[in-house]
């Protein structure tokens, strides 16, 4: 069962309030980002607009970068 649990959360339609919570941005940023065909897929139903729980998943997962190695430090001698 919990399979099933897991799979229903997944497919579970967030509207844009609650979509701006989990990422941590204002509705308007959502707007936005929506007007220029960027940030997490959308679904559009009528006027409603809804979120997929993981297409906000996958979203993050897309946009997270790894750390960067600090570039090693020069001495006074090759400058």
């Amino acid at each position: 069962m919990k399979f099933v649990a897991d799979r229903n959360e997944a497919c579970e339609l967030l509207n844009e309030v609650r979509a701006a919570a989990i990422l941590g941005l204002s509705i308007r940023t959502l707007q936005a980002w929506r007007a220029h065909r960027t940030g997490p897929r959308f679904v559009r139903a009528g006027r409603a607009i809804r979120y997929r729980r993981s297409d906000l998943s996958s979203w993050i997962d897309s946009n997270t970068i790894g750390s960067v190695p600090p570039k090693p430090e020069r001495s006074p001698s090759q400058t």
